[in-house]
């Protein structure tokens, strides 16, 4: 319902840089991902303050439906490192 308001920005980071992605990917929601994912305004590859890309997240929590949808947007960077130059592949191997 919320991403149907006209007033709504998904991009919107909290405190810490991270978007309504940045936590769905984190948490494995895969379909709320998706969701995400479909609208035109959303940036898949947004980090947080840390340099931190949903895809990273995805990758570090184990969420392979996550990582597997987000490799299939053409704006995300697999090879983006984060703040402490670890990339989304390192990051999958913890």
């Amino acid at each position: 319902m919320l991403l149907g308001q006209d007033n709504v920005n998904p991009n919107k980071s909290d405190e810490g840089g991270r978007t309504p992605l940045w936590w769905a990917a984190r948490d494995g929601y895969e379909g709320m991902v998706k969701i995400l994912l479909g609208r035109d305004d959303v940036n898949p590859d947004k980090s947080n303050m840390y340099i931190q890309t949903p895809l990273s997240c995805a990758a570090q929590y184990g969420h392979e439906g996550v990582v597997k949808v987000l490799l299939r947007c053409s704006d995300v960077d697999p090879d983006k490192p984060d703040q402490s130059t670890t990339t989304p592949f390192v990051a999958g191997c913890y």
